[in-house]
This record gives structure tokens, sequence and C-alpha cells, in this order.
């Protein structure tokens, strides 16, 4: 009798290089059937990381069918679409890449359970992340709480060489039926704001291992001060492909060893970055909170704004504060998807400190417009800047836009490449956040540029303030 197949469910894990459920599938014998679901996690997905998903699962499709495989897609809750699989395949076996939100736990636990109950094997894999969070402890086995205890905790730890490629794929001589990935219409809410993102997306494995060896290759010797300067291309910027897994972190980490070995400078700091978002994965696999209140629950009586229809709101999330630092980097990331670090650093800590706004307001946007958006990078570095969060900025650490700008944008290369008002001949990337945005928002770049809404002494007094007379 030929061995039954093999479903190989995929998820945020858009490869086929270091992909520990294909190698096991293939060591199991008998055919594979690679599946995507549109599932409950694929439909909480907002704006622009939904979009960016399709993209990413489309690209998988093509390279599959390049390699005589192909990807099944199916809609529906996923214990459903994959016990219909199984009873249409004759599979005996479902893997798939593990998932650490409670969403995607809670899930994964149900689809093993109704598996196993049937006789079907289940079974997944480590792979999203170098650490996983259970197997991180204090001396007294708990989890930590602060990142430099937890970095000291790992930075030694042996990191598993990444797998090779499959050569072969093991088609099944059989297909289901799939779903059309234009159907599901997974970018409709970017509207035209997708022509315009489009060119900066780096699509699929090859391209993310093309970047990860350009950075190794010619950035990270100067990544110590140039991941600072938001003019320069001094970032990865892999934060695109580790979301939806077209590359790993260990991929990612035995780089960076190579590169240190080398003499490199940047090197111990990449590695160090790449360790904070193991953190971030560790604090939401303990704390699942972190994700959507105060992971300081003291907090919770904090008097934030929650009122999004502010206008001091509305002009933040367009990108007209009057900051110029805030503003270029809200526009960057309307652009681009992506926001530079820094800016990250600004934005947040202008609207929950300068505009005392609730971080929920801007971790939420950052989910509608971030392609590299990931839930506990997103929700923890947010928390961080409010001060809410685990290793959180003090908070009477109040970053002063202005100041910022003086010191990380000298010349101001920066703020122009991304503000077309007040420029003779503005640059073609300050001109397309005119392209992306909504028509309904009524901006052009012929408008003056705005006053501050907060002058950035004010907003540090209130914040200061605020913080102080804090209830707890």
């Amino acid at each position: 009798m030929p061995e039954t197949p093999t479903l190989l469910w995929y998820r945020r894990d858009l490869r086929l290089s270091d992909h520990p459920a294909w190698h096991a599938a293939l060591e199991r014998g008998g055919p594979v059937i690679p599946v995507f679901l549109k599932d409950e996690g694929v439909r909480m997905l907002r704006t622009a990381p939904a979009w960016r998903l399709g993209l990413g699962v489309g690209h998988l499709a093509e390279t599959l069918a390049e390699k005589g495989s192909r990807l099944i897609l199916r809609a529906g809750p996923a214990e459903h679409a994959i016990s219909q699989l199984v009873e249409e395949t004759g599979a005996g076996a479902v893997y798939w890449m593990r998932a650490y939100d409670p969403v995607s736990v809670e899930r994964d636990t149900a689809v093993k359970a109704a598996l196993k109950e049937r006789g079907v094997e289940a079974e997944s894999f480590a792979g999203h992340l170098m650490f996983e969070p259970w197997t991180v402890e204090t001396k007294q086995g708990e989890f930590y709480k602060v990142y430099t205890p937890f970095w000291r905790a790992v930075k030694d730890r042996d990191v598993e060489t990444p797998l090779s490629t499959p050569s072969d794929l093991a088609p099944p001589s059989e297909w289901p039926e799939s779903d059309s990935l234009a159907d599901w219409a997974l970018g409709a809410g970017m509207d035209r704001g997708a022509e315009v993102v489009r060119p900066w997306v780096q699509l699929g494995e090859g391209a993310a291992q093309s970047r990860l060896g350009a950075f190794m290759s010619s950035k990270v010797e100067g990544y110590d001060d140039g991941r600072d300067i938001p003019s320069q291309d001094g970032t990865s910027n892999l934060s695109e492909n580790l979301s939806l897994g077209e590359i790993t972190p260990r991929q990612c980490w035995h780089a960076g060893v190579r590169a240190e070995e080398e003499g490199k400078a940047g090197a111990g700091t990449f590695l160090q970055e790449l360790v904070w978002r193991e953190f971030a994965y560790h604090l939401m696999w303990h704390t699942p909170r972190l994700l959507y209140d105060n992971w300081r629950e003291e907090w919770a009586a904090f008097p934030w704004n929650e009122d999004e229809r502010r206008s001091e709101v509305i002009a933040w999330k367009r990108g007209r504060t009057g900051m110029a630092f805030v503003d270029a980097a809200m526009r960057e990331m309307y652009v681009t998807g992506r926001m530079h670090n820094r800016g990250r650093m600004i934005v947040a800590s202008y609207l929950c400190k300068h505009l005392m706004c609730h971080w929920k307001i801007g971790m939420e946007w950052f989910e509608d417009c971030l392609i590299d958006w990931d839930p506990a990078s997103n929700s923890m570095g947010w928390q961080w800047s409010a001060g809410s969060g685990p290793d959180a900025t003090p908070y009477f650490r109040v970053f002063n836009p202005e100041t910022q700008l003086d010191r990380f944008d000298k010349k101001r290369a920066y703020v122009n490449r991304w503000i077309a008002e007040g420029q003779k001949s503005p640059p073609d990337e300050a001109l397309a956040y005119f392209d992306a945005i909504p028509r309904s928002w009524a901006i052009s770049p012929d408008d003056a540029y705005p006053d501050p809404i907060v002058e950035a002494g004010e907003g540090r007094k209130r914040a200061l303030a605020a913080y102080e007379n804090r209830d707890f």
C-alpha cells in the first residue's frame, strides 16, 4: 500500500528553505499536499497586512508550481477546512509550523484534537522563533520580564543550523480542488494605495535572502550608527519578510554570527535586535494581554484619550501634525508600507505623550498600515513607548520631535524626501503620499504645511504633569 498523503498547512511560513514541517513530511513518505487556508486568523487581518499576505501566498504558489507542486487554497474555519481536505485526499497526517498568538494557539489546539480523534497524525514544528518561549526561564523557573537578562540567557545558546531547500516536493498524482486567490480579494482594502506601495515590496524568500546578503556584505559594518539615521538605508529591512516567514530568524542569526566572527562592527547589535523580536514573542506567549491591554495592569487607571474622532488624532493619522519628523514618518508608511524604527519611536511618543492618546489607537492604526506588521512586536513597541509595557521607556522620557530631528536628520534629507508642502520641486516619494491616501482626506501638495497642533515643549510639560500625577 502506498503511503497516505501529508497535508502541509502553510501559515506565516511562506518559504521552502529552513522549513522543518516540509522535511518531516518528506521523511514520513508519501505525497505532500501544500495547503493555505483563509481561516479565522486570516479574516482578522487588517488592510495592509492582508494585502501583503495575499502577495506572499501568490508568490509561494508560483514557486511551488515551478517545482512541480501546487498550493491548494481553501476558505473557512480551519477545523472544518482541514477535516474536509483529509476526507477528500485520504491524508494520514497534517503538519504545520507553530504559531504563538492566542488566536492561533486556540485554533491549532482545536484542529490537533479533532485530527487525533479521527486517527490522523497532527504535528506542529518550531521555526518562527529561535527559542521556544517556554524554554527560556529564570533561575526561579519564571519567564523573563526585562530584555537585558533575557538577552544574557539566550545569547550563548546554540541556534539550530538552517535546513536546506527540498529538491523533490513529492507531489500527489491527483490534486484536490482549490479556490482562486483572486476571488479572496485579500488586497481589496488597499484601494489605490496598492499601486503606490507595491514597488517597495520585496516579495518571497529569494528577495529576502538577497536582502540579508546585501545587508551583511555592505551595511552591517555601519549598523550601530546607520540604523538611527532615517535618511540612510542603514537597516536590514528584513522585518517585512520575517513577519511572513519568507526568511527565518535562525537564517538571519547564523549570518549575523558569521559577520561578527569576521569582525564586522554592527553584527552584534543586529543579533540583539533579533533577540528583541524573540523577547516580544516570549512576553506574548506568557502574557497574552500584551496584545490588547496594558501589560502593567496598574496603567488601566491612566487618563489617556481614547476618542479617535478628535482633531489631534486625525491630524496624526494623516501626517499633518506640524511636527516634521512625525509627519515624514507617517507619510513614509503610507508610501512604502514600512516606517524607519527611529520614526516609529517618535510618532508613538508624540501620540501617547504629547497628544495623551491611548497606545491602542496607534497600535491598531499601524496594524492597518504596515506590511511588516507583527502582532508581538507591534504591541510591545507601542506599550514600550507609552510606558505601560515591559521594559518600557521611563515616563519622563518624552521624545522631542524637534530635537530628535536636529540630531538624526540634520540636513532634513528625510523630511524633504517625504513632505512635499513648501518645496518648489518635491521628490516623487513625497508626491506619492497624495496618491496613496484616501481621496476623502482631500489633501493636496499645494496646501500650506500646518502649524504644530501641540508644540514640543508644551506637549512635554503636559505629559510629565499627567505621568507624575498618575494615581498608582
